[in-house]
């Protein structure tokens, strides 16, 4: 089963950006849909951003619309979150996820998630 580490998370002032990585412990990472989900103090996990094996297809929540990118880069079993123009409200545990399907939304579609990294936007 894939393993997944979390990186990049901080503490930035609002209006700054980061960018969380999520590394895979083997090949298999080409073959799962990824995701990105935060989870806020006394808040349920929530979608932050998806993307397809391929990379070609992405999907976000519209709190993060036009603000977050994500990528990824399967020769280095990778995957990316580009934030940007970053709000208190981001304020959350980062988790990535894979997915044996793309365009899922929810928890339960993820089988393998990481430990989570820290990401606290000062105001």
């Amino acid at each position: 089963q894939v393993q997944l580490v979390e990186s990049g998370g901080g503490l930035v002032q609002a209006g700054g950006s980061l960018r969380l990585s999520c590394a895979a412990s083997d090949s298999t990472f080409s073959s799962y849909a990824m995701g990105w989900f935060r989870q806020a103090p006394g808040k349920e996990r929530e979608f932050v951003a998806g993307i397809s094996r391929s990379g070609g297809n992405t999907q976000y929540a519209d709190s993060v619309k036009g603000r977050f990118t994500i990528s990824r880069d399967n020769a280095k079993n990778t995957v990316y979150l580009q934030m940007n123009s970053l709000k208190p409200e981001d304020t959350a545990v980062y988790y990535c996820g894979a997915s044996y399907l793309y365009g899922r939304t929810y928890e339960g579609a993820f089988g393998y998630w990481g430990q989570g990294t820290q990401v606290t936007v000062a105001s």
